[in-house]
């Protein structure tokens, strides 16, 4: 079955085509800078031939148009894998947030894109652009059955005590404000994987899983399901991140405005787009950061020991929350590929039994095990993989309910 998977941000459209159930790409590309003077679309064909990378740069008026130029890049002569849009059967979309309607991966209904469009206010920056995405799917690749995969949906089990906040039921019963959580597709497709490596059912397992990206998140995950997690009603506390802060007393923002004027709109970018490891540094990618510190730079020393100190306070907690711990998982950017961030979020915790080797932590590339001699838990290194636990989700319902 030739699945589309589709991801659709403001101005941007990311996909891959998947032969599922053997999870083959056929193609991914990027269209983005959508409705912008100058557009860019980057296509890379893998299926049948070595990869052939089409690259581009010309006005997209709207999301329609990239959506037709997506199809056309599908079914080109050279580029292309298909002989024409109607052998797309399903496309699966990410769609950021599922609030508490949907607890699992859905078939679109006009119900659905409603319900959808009603959460925006929870995720304004990525429900709207997520059913534009959908509704020009919809359009372009008609035959396809449309799914929807929440990354929302993986904490639905977390119990009522892990996600309501302290304040005033009102706002809860009324407004829906309570922890949602995000990234749950990757701590979900991590989870299995790492079930996997330990020979386990995935009901079986207790984990904790650390999602290091730009974004970055950790989840609890006791007998196979999400119990609690560091992402909030949004994606801005927790972790130290790219350009969010992370956890902070809220009262922050109080004093930000009534004793230093900043207007309410200033706070908010202050905290989501100039604070977290750009705020502290000048620079949110850590390639750059571990680089600048190595060579001395105090406050980017500063800021690695800030960002990982977040991480290992985490840890503790989720051990407390959940019991006995099988395994840490490190995964996306900054978990999989930074021995430095892993080795220093982790050292010092030898008293809760977890012992990294070193040398296995440096040398470690792609999937691996870099627990030392006499850690009492595994710690997993697994790149994740959301576009293909969309692919999986998406397959799954519709044959089930074929």
């Amino acid at each position: 079955m030739k699945t589309l998977v589709i991801n659709t941000g403001s101005s941007s459209i990311k996909y891959q085509l998947f032969a599922m159930p053997a999870g083959t790409v056929l193609c991914s590309g990027l269209i983005e800078r959508i409705g912008e003077e100058q557009g860019h679309i980057r296509h890379i064909r893998f299926a049948g031939r070595e990869a052939l990378e089409y690259n581009n740069q010309a006005p997209i008026l709207n999301h329609q148009a990239g959506m037709q130029q997506l199809a056309g890049l599908l079914t080109d002569a050279e580029f292309g894998v298909l002989a024409g849009a109607s052998e797309v059967e399903l496309a699966g979309h990410r769609v950021v947030h599922g609030g508490e309607h949907f607890a699992r991966t859905t078939i679109i209904t006009g119900a659905v894109k409603k319900t959808i469009e009603n959460l925006a206010s929870l995720a304004p920056l990525h429900n709207p652009p997520n059913l534009t995405g959908i509704r020009m799917a919809e359009k372009v690749f008609t035959r396809a059955t449309q799914v929807a995969v929440f990354d929302t949906a993986f904490h639905q089990t977390l119990p009522e005590h892990a996600y309501r906040y302290a304040i005033a039921n009102k706002f809860y019963h009324e407004h829906g404000i309570r922890v949602y959580g995000f990234h749950g597709t990757s701590h979900r497709y991590v989870a299995k994987e790492a079930a996997a490596l330990l020979n386990k059912p995935l009901a079986e397992c207790n984990l904790i899983s650390i999602h290091l990206g730009n974004g970055a998140s950790m989840a609890a995950i006791k007998n196979g399901q999400s119990i609690d997690t560091s992402l909030g009603l949004t994606p801005l506390p927790g972790l130290v991140m790219g350009t969010r802060s992370g956890d902070i007393d809220p009262a922050i923002i109080f004093y930000l405005h009534e004793h230093l004027g900043l207007p309410v709109n200033e706070i908010k970018n202050l905290l989501n787009k100039e604070s977290g490891m750009k705020g502290l540094t000048g620079h949110n990618d850590l390639r750059q950061i571990a680089a600048n510190a190595d060579q001395g730079d105090k406050e980017a020393q500063l800021a690695l020991a800030i960002y990982t100190y977040r991480i290992k306070k985490y840890i503790g907690a989720y051990m407390a929350a959940i019991g006995p711990v099988d395994a840490l998982i490190f995964t996306a950017g900054v978990g999989e590929n930074s021995a430095l961030v892993r080795e220093m979020a982790v050292t010092g915790l030898e008293h809760l039994g977890i012992v990294v080797d070193k040398k296995r932590n440096q040398a470690v590339t792609g999937q691996g095990d870099i627990a030392g001699r006499g850690s009492a838990l595994r710690i997993l290194v697994i790149p994740t993989n959301e576009e293909l636990e969309i692919a999986r989700q998406a397959y799954a319902l519709v044959n089930a309910a074929g």
